[in-house]
């Protein structure tokens, strides 16, 4: 189905692997002006198939692979591209967002998106090259790792003169053949974390997916997006964010800033700072470690680290990665934490929920309510421990199943950290308590970003009072939607860094930086009248070059407002698909660590307030006293699926 829209290649192709067929699937200039692409393109088409009685592992389920229009344009950071499904860990919907650069060359192949459903009867890789799709017996690559695979794929790949054909790859490791409920997918060193899409993609016996062709992304107005871009890479170049901190340390660098706000998740977030965190810092690694950066395509702020593993430069572990299985596990070995990251990566496993399923398991075998051997501290035997995981062998078989699952077989069910079944990210949330919001309000379950990333404001950017609830709801609503509409567009989520003034960045201690760090939590009625009616923001932004970006693209009028619009469907149609599945204000939960106990015994405030967050979050958002998008909003954010009609 053409389109008439710059940015979108103009087709999507849904893919039967049961009887190996491909049909090119419908999708509307209207639907994409509603519904952009990304993870908001994916939950439409989810929500026009799925009923509330699917299963994750079955043949009604779908893994929608999409594209935003700003993929492949040449924008800063615009390499994105979105896996969505019915998540195995979650039983929600869930999406997971990746750099690689799989999204570029399936625009390359002329698609939007790439709609996969049924099984196949034997492992099967797809090959996809313009027009055409191949299937091929992966029986050979079933069991590899998956760097391996990529390599064996290139040696399929290779042409009559010797030279690899140019293309992006996805595909799973031993961890999604053998469904681990949080194993993931890679694309090149990138990676689909979280959710448990490769264990979807290993239930379909799809070990691999490749995308080539020679099509080119379409540009509404190029002659102003070359300019746009051009000053967009310079701002982001001259921000302290992102043309310092992320550039010289990469996310690992707030490890220290985390641990100077209280917020370092340790000893499965018992505290909030682990006395040898210097030691698995981000200046750690830049002072003794680091290669060389690395970035994605088109991207300016190239945060990726480069270490030695087994004589081999690999890619580093990100800042969740460092923090969850260092302090997190009481370790401060760094070297280790290298291994380990490449390790989960072969393997093809979320480390954020492997490492907190872990540290659940030493908490649980501390208190003694299960024998399991695993101790913090004691990290002999976890790189055997991660192979157990992947091959469903002995305890790995049980820790396969993730935190909730287990403490609900275990008991423990306070310091099983996790919200709606997927464990929470890096910070702790008693001395964030606006993220803490997030966590248990993200569509996807306890994940930073899907939250808003309200930390941002609570000590990783500005310093605003971090325990109060005033202003939170409001703000974290805002970020939500403004991040939902970035991720839709194709666009990493650094790039809304630079949201921020700089001087507000570089001058913490002026006296304009500490005022609006003051004043900021008591803006949430303005927030507010933003959030409800953001027609009244009918213009750019200056620090926001996403809009602009995205009209001088697509051809479509994009305001702050409209953007901002845009995100808060994104967000309302995944809420309104997981209503299907039993979503409800009682999901919206953390566990009793975070907001019954203090983490500061001293300090009253030192928890997440999250009953009294969550009423004021659900008034602001629209919805009803359950947590729940009402008719009416629905209505007017003109969200109507094929499966509601059908109803």
């Amino acid at each position: 189905m053409s389109t008439k829209y710059g940015g979108y290649m103009g087709k999507v192709l849904k893919i039967d692997l049961t009887v190996q067929e491909a049909s090119e699937y419908p999708f509307s200039d209207e639907e994409r002006e509603l519904f952009i692409g990304g993870k908001t393109m994916a939950a439409k088409i989810l929500g026009d198939h799925l009923k509330g009685t699917e299963q994750a592992f079955s043949k009604e389920n779908l893994l929608v692979i999409t594209t935003g229009p700003l993929t492949g344009s040449g924008a800063p950071s615009s390499s994105r591209f979105n896996i969505s499904t019915l998540s195995p860990q979650t039983g929600y919907l869930t999406s997971s967002n990746c750099g690689g650069n799989f999204g570029y060359y399936l625009k390359k192949a002329g698609l939007d998106g790439l709609i996969l459903t049924g099984q196949c009867e034997k492992p099967t890789w797809i090959e996809i090259q313009n027009d055409t799709v191949k299937f091929h017996d992966a029986s050979g690559l079933w069991g590899m790792k998956t760097s391996k695979t990529q390599e064996m794929l290139d040696d399929a790949l290779r042409l009559g003169n010797g030279r690899v054909r140019k293309n992006g790859k996805i595909c799973i490791g031993p961890a999604g053949e053998n469904q681990v409920l949080y194993s993931c997918i890679v694309s090149n060193e990138r990676v689909f974390g979280r959710g448990g899409t490769g264990a979807v993609m290993g239930w379909m016996n799809l070990k691999a997916v490749c995308a080539s062709g020679n099509k080119e992304v379409p540009v509404y107005d190029k002659e102003r997006m070359v300019k746009h871009t051009q000053k967009w890479f310079r701002y982001l170049r001259n921000h302290p964010l992102t043309g310092s901190q992320l550039p010289k340390l990469g996310t690992a660098g707030l490890v220290s800033a985390m641990q100077m706000k209280h917020i370092l998740s340790t000893k499965n977030y018992t505290y909030g700072q682990y006395e040898d965190f210097e030691k698995v810092s981000g200046e750690a690694i830049a002072e003794k470690y680091n290669i060389v950066n690395k970035g994605c395509l088109t991207c300016p702020i190239r945060c990726a680290r480069t270490v030695e593993v087994n004589g081999r430069q690999v890619k580093g572990p990100e800042l969740e990665t460092l923090v969850l299985l260092g302090g997190g596990i009481l370790n401060n070995d760094l070297e280790s934490i290298f291994k380990w990251n490449y390790d989960l990566d072969e393997l093809g496993m979320d480390t954020i929920s492997c490492a907190n399923t872990i540290s659940y398991a030493m908490e649980a075998n501390e208190k003694g309510i299960w024998d399991n051997g695993l101790k913090f501290s004691e990290t002999e035997g976890i790189s055997a421990l991660f192979e157990d995981i992947a091959y469903r062998r002995g305890i790995g078989d049980e820790l396969a199943l993730g935190s909730r699952r287990l403490s609900e077989k275990y008991g423990g069910k306070d310091f099983a950290i996790h919200a709606k079944g997927m464990e929470l990210a890096a910070y702790e949330p008693r001395k964030a308590v606006g993220l803490g919001l997030g966590y248990a309000t993200s569509n996807r379950g306890g994940c930073h970003l899907n939250g808003g990333y309200l930390v941002i404001l609570e000590g990783l950017g500005l310093s605003v009072n971090q325990t109060t609830y005033h202003g939170k709801a409001d703000l974290t609503m805002l970020f939500q939607d403004l991040m939902e509409m970035i991720s839709a567009a194709g666009q990493c989520l650094f790039t809304s860094y630079a949201f921020f003034p700089s001087p507000l960045m570089k001058h913490p201690n002026s006296w304009y930086t500490k005022l609006v760090n003051k004043v900021l939590p008591y803006c949430g009625p303005v927030v507010r009248i933003i959030n409800k009616y953001p027609e009244i923001a009918c213009f750019h932004l200056p620090v926001f070059h996403h809009t602009k970006g995205f009209e001088y693209t697509t051809g479509m009028k994009m305001t702050f407002g409209d953007y901002i619009r845009c995100g808060e469907r994104g967000y309302n149609l995944e809420r309104e698909v997981n209503r299907r599945f039993g979503v409800d204000a009682n999901k919206d939960a953390l566990p009793k660590k975070l907001t019954k106990i203090l983490q500061d015994p001293k300090n009253p405030d030192s928890r997440v307030p999250l009953e009294k967050l969550k009423k004021v979050y659900y008034h602001a958002r629209g919805w009803d006293a359950n947590g729940l998008p009402t008719r009416a909003l629905l209505k007017k954010l003109k969200i109507v699926t094929k499966t509601e009609m059908e109803g």
